[in-house]
């Protein structure tokens, strides 16, 4: 029997542990919750259960990774704004590796069943590298938004104070404010 055929024999009780495995990473309370995978009242159970049949899904159909990639990101994009080291956010790729392992060890005295076992091990690696591409973007668009948050605070902060203030010729030529060039100073004079 091939590899393929054995997953596909398997599929169930793979995605289920593969399911679980990833739910554990949670704190308990939050992995109750995200344990029911209805979509309405728990949208990440959902994303993330759909997204893990349709990676294994496109493993088995020896999908290119840039095909799976959309199913990553769905999963990675969670994980990227929760509480996540960048190993912890992409191990449930390597979970999967080890899950395979248990529902088919008995075929692994197989030549040919270690060998396609190799590649899918390739295939895996390869979807853990673009995983961790994904968490980063991720991470690199959060930490411009808190940026560009400071930013504005301090500008609004700046405004209220009367530290800044706009011109109407030089706002209209550079579309918005520049704290370089626009920062009132008038300084009170000592008087002696």
């Amino acid at each position: 029997m091939k590899l393929d055929e054995l997953l596909k024999k398997q599929r169930s009780s793979i995605i289920d542990k593969w399911f679980n495995r990833i739910i554990s990473s949670y704190p308990d309370d939050t992995a109750e919750f995200l344990r029911k995978k209805s979509g309405f009242a728990n949208p990440v159970g959902q994303t993330t259960f759909q997204g893990i049949q349709d990676i294994f899904d496109g493993l088995l159909l020896d999908a290119e990774p840039t095909e799976i990639e959309p199913f990553l990101d769905s999963i990675i994009r969670v994980r990227a704004v929760q509480n996540f080291s960048p190993s912890e956010a992409v191990d449930f790729i390597y979970q999967l590796k080890k899950i395979i392992r248990e529902e088919i060890s008995a075929s692994f005295k197989d030549a040919e069943i270690r060998g396609e076992l190799e590649s899918l091990d390739s295939r895996i690696d390869s979807l853990a590298l673009l995983s961790f591409d994904i968490f980063m973007k991720c991470r690199e668009k959060l930490y411009d938004i808190k940026a560009n948050e400071l930013r504005d605070r301090t500008l609004w902060l700046l405004k209220k104070s009367n530290l800044l203030t706009e011109t109407p010729d030089e706002t209209e030529k550079q579309g918005g404010v520049d704290m370089g060039k626009n920062i009132n100073t008038n300084e009170t004079k000592e008087v002696r």
